[in-house]
């Protein structure tokens, strides 16, 4: 069968990025998608194929109608590109030359949406090798920002059974990581296996949460609920679409990073890879144990701190949900707590470590997680962290002694 080698090219001002929609063989197609995965596990891996016994028969049912040369809806799928491709996307005329713009990115394609017809195309291509040179048609947004395609997805893929704002996001995680990684200056970013030594360092998929929480402005998320909930959808693509993302997430990062970096040089002469009974976990599962806070890097060790900090930023930026302040008014709170943060970085850069030790607080820290109920227990430490943090901001970092925070 022949490739029609055409293409439609459209701009979309409302997220600033193109869509080229055309067809390419299923071979093509799939050799483009498995690849660009090949690192992460497995297109499979992204979103599991959904194995109720209903799902199984109706992807069984597309296999068999691919194998009779069905046409399956169009697979949407999305690249981030630098500035210089950037500005030749509108030059593109054929597809040829729009393969040749994925090949250069397809380390970082994210499959927007089509997840379960491209695994009933593996499967199809697994029973039938010669269904790879049927046709397919393909739409590729290309965007200069994660943020498009997220976006993107979010409407896509709204009242689709049943995916999580979780995994939406880590669909596209590669481009919007990218995009953490060259905004925010981090010691290190981890990956999803490695484990955190020093301040500065977070693991990627911690942030993919905090990503959701700053959108949400709350630190309570059910990472189980799907995108159907209308509100969380909603308040996610408002801050995507008003530019939030781009001008105060990345920001909010970077406040998160300096600060940890600061305190972190308490403690900071222990062995690396020495434990300590009780210490807080990397995960946002709550130990049995009662949790000794003993370095000062221990604070954001947990996930509960980390998503409490960045929603007590945006709530500061942007307002509650339902009472947003004004662009200028975002942009000025913003520049106060930079400033605010500066200051308050370099003067603990000045403490001594017993300084430091009595402006951290952290045995008040620890006494007052050892109150937390019995039940519930990691929503109650966001709700404390949140209030925390709150009174930090609200005295712009200016602190005798976290102590105020803690008792706050």
């Amino acid at each position: 069968m022949s490739q029609n080698n055409s293409l439609s090219l459209i701009q979309d001002n409302r997220v600033d990025c193109w869509s080229a929609m055309g067809t390419m063989t299923i071979g093509s197609y799939l050799e483009l998608a498995v690849r660009a995965y090949e690192k992460r596990g497995g297109i499979q891996h992204q979103r599991e194929a959904i194995k109720t016994t209903s799902a199984r028969r109706i992807r069984a049912r597309l296999v068999e109608d691919l194998r009779r040369g069905a046409v399956v809806p169009p697979l949407v799928i999305g690249i981030v590109v630098n500035d210089e491709d950037w500005q030749l996307v509108s030059q593109i005329k054929d597809l040829d030359q729009l393969q040749e713009l994925l090949e250069r990115y397809r380390s970082g394609l994210a499959i927007i949406d089509g997840m379960q017809r491209t695994t009933a195309l593996l499967e199809a291509k697994e029973q039938d090798e010669s269904i790879i040179d049927r046709l397919v048609r393909i739409e590729t947004w290309v965007a200069k920002s994660a943020d498009s395609l997220i976006y993107r997805m979010l409407v896509l893929n709204t009242g689709q059974v049943p995916w999580n704002l979780r995994q939406q996001l880590q669909v596209v995680y590669a481009p919007l990581v990218e995009s953490i990684r060259q905004k925010v200056s981090f010691k290190r970013l981890l990956e999803s296996t490695e484990r955190r030594w020093k301040g500065g360092e977070f693991r990627w998929d911690s942030l993919v949460e905090a990503y959701i929480a700053f959108g949400l402005r709350r630190t309570e998320i059910d990472t189980q609920e799907s995108l159907a909930d209308e509100f969380s959808r909603l308040d996610i693509a408002d801050a995507l679409t008003t530019r939030k993302y781009d001008q105060y997430f990345y920001e909010t990062l970077q406040l998160m990073v300096d600060y940890d970096v600061a305190i972190s040089r308490f403690n900071d002469q222990v062995d690396e890879g020495q434990t300590v009974e009780g210490e807080p976990s990397l995960d946002d599962t709550p130990s049995k144990r009662t949790r000794t806070y003993i370095r000062g890097r221990n604070l954001f060790d947990t996930q509960a701190a980390r998503v409490a900090f960045v929603v007590a930023i945006a709530v500061q930026i942007l307002g509650r949900v339902g009472m947003d302040k004004t662009d200028q008014q975002s942009e000025e709170r913003l520049n106060a707590l930079k400033k605010a943060c500066e200051i308050a970085v370099a003067k603990i850069d000045g403490m001594t470590p017993e300084e430091m030790r009595d402006f951290l607080a952290l045995d008040v820290l620890t006494e007052k997680l050892s109150k937390r109920p019995t039940s519930a227990v990691g929503r109650w430490e966001r709700a404390f962290f949140e209030n925390s943090f709150r009174v930090l901001l609200e005295e712009n970092f200016n602190v005798p002694s976290m102590e105020a925070c803690w008792r706050g």
